[in-house]
């Protein structure tokens, strides 16, 4: 990779990172507040861009694939969060019941 004379392009979140003896750089501080399980790493001209991701349990997966039932808990959540929910009492009687 041919290496560019450096930007002079400033962005909010910059910090400048240092090369350790074993030529490695910590990125914990510009994490994000979730949990970060790997990088998705590549190259866009002269830059590396890594990209946070997340994996999620193979029990939820299932609602990633589905795009109806994704669009409806997004819209429930949505719901939710503007306060349009209503009380439905306790479904306590059910907590035992075979599903």
């Amino acid at each position: 990779m041919k290496l560019h004379k450096q930007s002079k392009e400033y962005h909010e979140n910059e910090l400048r990172l240092t090369l350790d003896a074993r030529k490695r750089i910590n990125l914990a501080k510009l994490l994000p507040n979730y949990e970060v399980s790997s990088f998705r790493a590549y190259t866009e001209g002269n830059k590396i861009i890594l990209e946070p991701m997340a994996e999620i349990p193979a029990h939820e997966l299932w609602l990633y694939k589905n795009p109806q039932a994704l669009k409806d808990v997004e819209e429930g959540l949505q719901q939710s969060k503007e306060g349009k929910v209503r009380k439905r009492g306790s479904f306590a009687k059910y907590a035992e019941d075979d599903v």
